[in-house]
């Protein structure tokens, strides 16, 4: 796989250096092999298969409320008594977990990415935004986390791998296929609780 500084340098100067940000994104975010398209960019991600089942769980919450279980790496939306859909999902990495109640505080369709600046120190060829579209490492869809209405930084979001989702490989996110995070996305409201375990 080329290295991200390998493809930003191969892409130099006005829609060239679009491409290689857009390119450096991908290769960060879904560790992939890219296959050089004729235009410099890859071919359009699969949106990825759907992961939701509908189960039975037993909790108190209300319906509408998600809970994330990391050890099962999967994500609940609570849909009635004892009812829920069963997302599978990625989780943080060594280090990166963490657990707690948080809010959905805004959604967002195609989002644009822009890597925390902690994220930046340990991967300083990270660009400082990649726009939104197909090759954005967010993904189809981004619901962002606040807790006590400040930004936690941590998102539930797509994937433009579809083989990116099973896993603790992210930085403290949750990561689900297009298709899924299309699906709950239309689900969910902003200001919903979301339990982390």
């Amino acid at each position: 796989m080329p290295s991200a500084r390998t493809i930003a340098g191969k892409a130099r100067g006005g829609s060239a250096g679009l491409a290689g940000a857009l390119l450096i994104g991908i290769v960060l975010a879904s560790g992939c092999d890219v296959a050089m398209a004729g235009s410099g960019l890859p071919p359009l991600p699969a949106m990825g298969p759907s992961l939701r089942k509908a189960v039975a769980l037993q909790t108190s919450e209300q319906p509408g409320t998600i809970i994330i279980r990391k050890n099962e790496k999967a994500l609940y939306l609570v849909t009635g008594q004892g009812q829920a859909l069963r997302y599978q999902i990625s989780v943080g990495r060594d280090g990166f977990g963490w657990t707690g109640t948080v809010k959905v505080a805004s959604k967002t369709e195609w989002p644009e990415w822009r890597p925390p600046k902690e994220m930046r120190a340990r991967q300083p060829e990270l660009p400082a935004m990649v726009p939104a579209g197909p090759y954005n490492p967010l993904g189809a869809r981004a619901l962002y986390l606040a807790r006590d209405g400040r930004d936690t930084l941590y998102r539930i979001h797509g994937t433009n791998d579809p083989k990116g989702v099973g896993f603790d490989g992210t930085s403290g996110c949750f990561r689900l296929t297009n298709t899924d995070v299309i699906d709950l996305f239309k689900r969910v409201a902003v200001g919903a609780k979301v339990v982390v375990e």
